[in-house]
């Protein structure tokens, strides 16, 4: 094993160099390349040269191939051939293995245009090639960047549980990058930013983790694996953190709780920080839900009792319960124990009854009776429920909530002649997420809506073929991000799932 540590060394020292001779994909991405598309938006190519693709596996190659033959429409498809390989091609930053334990595989996954690993974003790109997943010992396998990445974001929790983006890890030899926006942040507890990049406590974030750990066990079956490194000591580690976050602002006598994170920032923007001295506002205890100080957009939540990444916690903390049987019987107890009461939490406190659209689940709660209704594109959102094996998309209160999230009644629903979906806070009302249109393709079964959503998202790229962050309704050469990898893999693993289940549908054309 010391000779493989010597040989991943030496082979990144080769991609450094490499590295230094490609392009920088945030320029490259702001540019069209040739060949265009055949179609009448001539999409540009947007793939790097293989010598300075970051990470290749066959499966991908193969699966574009196959999605040639079978995608008609030019413009479609040079968008699936973009985005599908993009988390691969432009974002695995670093791996190689832990300075500490030989065997422990360490993957470093940027989230595009942020040189920073995020929880979130790192465990949804790797999501994007869940399909193609499967068991292997091999360094240079998929299996092995999912171990990675796990490894990774299990030393990120153990070290600093209410931070959601973190630094290239000391092995990497990367240098830890500035986060200006945070120079003015007072969070407790602290934390070093030579190891952490920003410090926003959202429970989507943990969840994430645990999302990514099911993903790697579903399709591997490798249970093994979690016993070997931090696993283990990282989910005792979120259980203590969240568990800490049950409680409300006030005891019962009256008196103000301590709350477990603070967060205070200065800045113009409301949603950059947290009321009441970085404490939020009041929350009741009791509800078994688990409190979140800020939304996967990185705003922060106006009733902390964030529906969607309860949802998400208490899906994948159920099934990681699975996981843990074979290691721990006990920890694996108090784990499903756990997210059958946030289950219970969000059916007790998370509904409310709408006069158009009856009863539908609530953004946020704060357990005193307000709510928030709305829904933002980022994931978890109301609309992706089903995405996080919450729930089945036939449910009926989920069809009701999702009428709603797709509707002018919600405040963040965006329309216009170029594209329509929610955004959210984090841009700004006019600006319609591509994120969203996926999401709603993701959990469609009607042709009409995913044909008419693909169309949105195939005319809305400003020719540049990849999916951005936001598109302005009225306007597609207005938008933000050219690099946005997590959406990019998104739509490539929404158009796989539309092979699998409405094939007809990748004949047509959107011209």
């Amino acid at each position: 094993m010391p000779l493989l540590i010597l040989l991943f060394g030496f082979l990144s020292g080769i991609f450094r160099t490499a590295s230094a001779q490609c392009p920088d994909y945030s320029s490259y991405a702001m540019t069209t390349h040739e060949p265009f598309s055949e179609g009448k938006y001539q999409l540009s190519y947007q793939r790097p040269i293989a010598a300075c693709r970051k990470f290749n596996l066959s499966d991908v190659e193969v699966s574009i191939r196959e999605m040639k033959e079978l995608v008609k429409d030019p413009d479609l498809f040079r968008l699936f051939e973009n985005t599908f390989p993009n988390t691969l091609d432009t974002t695995v930053t670093w791996r190689g293995f832990s300075s500490n334990d030989s065997a422990e595989e360490l993957t470093f996954i940027t989230t595009g245009d942020i040189v920073a690993m995020w929880l979130r974003d790192s465990a949804n790109q790797l999501r994007s090639y869940k399909s193609l997943l499967k068991a292997s010992d091999s360094p240079d396998s998929l299996a092995s960047l999912y171990r990675g990445a796990i490894n990774l974001q299990a030393r990120y929790i153990l070290r600093n549980p209410y931070c959601n983006a973190f630094q290239a890890p000391e092995e990497s030899g990367l240098p830890p990058e500035n986060n200006g926006y945070a120079d003015t942040d007072k969070v407790t507890p602290p934390y070093s930013t030579d190891f952490v990049f920003e410090c926003k406590y959202e429970l989507d974030s943990i969840s994430a983790f645990l999302q990514l750990s099911y993903d790697y066990y579903n399709k591997t079956q490798d249970s093994d694996f979690f016993g070997k490194f931090q696993w283990i000591n990282a989910v005792k580690t979120i259980l203590n953190t969240t568990e800490g976050l049950l409680i409300g602002t006030y005891a019962d006598d009256g008196s103000v709780n301590e709350s477990p994170y603070t967060f205070q920032r200065g800045s113009t923007s409301a949603t950059e920080t947290l009321a009441n001295t970085g404490a939020g506002n009041p929350v009741k205890g009791g509800t078994g839900l688990v409190r979140s100080a800020f939304r996967p957009s990185d705003d922060s939540t106006i009733y902390q009792l964030f529906i969607p990444a309860n949802m998400q916690f208490s899906s994948y903390l159920g099934k990681c319960a699975r996981i843990m049987e074979a290691h721990d019987a006990e920890l694996a107890q108090r784990m499903s124990d756990f997210a059958s009461s946030v289950r219970d939490g969000i059916d007790a406190h998370g509904k409310v009854q709408h006069a158009v659209f009856g009863e539908i689940y609530a953004y946020e709660v704060d357990g005193f009776g307000s709510s928030n209704l709305m829904d933002d594109a980022n994931v978890p959102s109301l609309l992706s429920a089903p995405i996080l094996d919450f729930l089945d998309a036939s449910d009926e209160m989920y069809q009701n909530t999702r009428r709603f999230a797709l509707s002018t009644w919600n405040p963040y629903y965006m329309h216009g002649p170029v594209l329509n979906g929610t955004g959210g806070p984090h841009v700004g009302p006019g600006k319609a997420w591509p994120m969203s249109i996926i999401t709603s393709l993701l959990t469609s079964d009607d042709d009409n809506e995913i044909v008419a959503g693909l169309r949105m998202l195939v005319s809305s790229t400003d020719r540049l073929g990849l999916i951005h962050e936001s598109v302005d309704t009225f306007n597609a050469s207005q938008w933000t991000r050219q690099w946005f990898s997590w959406a990019n893999g998104l739509f490539g693993e929404m158009l796989l799932g539309l092979r699998e289940r409405k094939r007809h549908l990748l004949e047509m054309s959107f011209q």
